[in-house]
């Protein structure tokens, strides 16, 4: 399912749109995560860096084939064999990996689409107990330069909303300003017996 209003700008002005290195240490990304899978990858933006800071495999997933072959081409670039590219309809056909099997699953920019309880409930099946979802996305704000309509444009307390309603995911601490124009969310998987203990903030 090609997710609605997501259409790729050139590649060098999409990624002089986001400071990536602040955002991930702001997402806290680092060589304590060993498997990471990220849903949508795009053009490798944050594919990349993630895959160079963390100890294990970077399993990245885009529904386009022209996304796919870019992060890939990249990846051998960099000199990374860290990372796994495939071509695939997470919302209809999940991760195809074993549950319970990473420890972050990365959903930057995809939270507007059709079924955003579906694609975190995916995530959350993914992540090891204790692991994390991150979130980015653009801010509700129309000043943006990019991003989808505001009409679908998630805030933080929806996301929050969404994950507890869809899946055992509970929010750490309080949504991160992420400048210049996106905002980000610590999610961790919680035991079952636990899931509904949402914090509140």
């Amino acid at each position: 399912m090609k997710l609605r209003d997501s259409g790729m700008p050139d590649e060098r002005y999409w990624e002089s749109l986001f400071d990536v290195p602040t955002i991930l240490d702001a997402l806290e990304i680092t060589s304590e995560l060993i498997d990471v899978a990220e849903m949508g990858c795009g053009f490798g933006t944050f594919t990349i860096p993630a895959a160079q800071r963390i100890s294990g495999t970077m399993f990245a997933f885009d529904i386009d084939p022209e996304m796919i072959a870019r992060t890939a081409e990249r990846a051998k670039t960099a000199g990374l064999s860290s990372v796994e590219c495939q071509q695939r309809d997470i919302i209809e056909q999940g991760f195809n990996l074993p549950a319970g099997t990473v420890d972050a699953v990365l959903l930057f920019n995809i939270l507007h689409c059709e079924s955003p309880e579906i694609l975190l409930g995916q995530a959350a099946q993914l992540v090891r107990e204790g692991g994390f979802v991150f979130v980015i996305h653009w801010r509700h704000d129309d000043r943006t330069p990019r991003g989808p309509d505001l009409a679908i444009r998630p805030r933080p307390e929806q996301v929050i909303a969404w994950a507890h309603t869809s899946s055992a995911l509970q929010a750490i601490g309080r949504p991160i300003d992420l400048p210049p124009w996106h905002f980000g969310l610590r999610l961790t998987r919680l035991a079952h017996q636990t899931k509904h203990n949402v914090s509140k903030w």
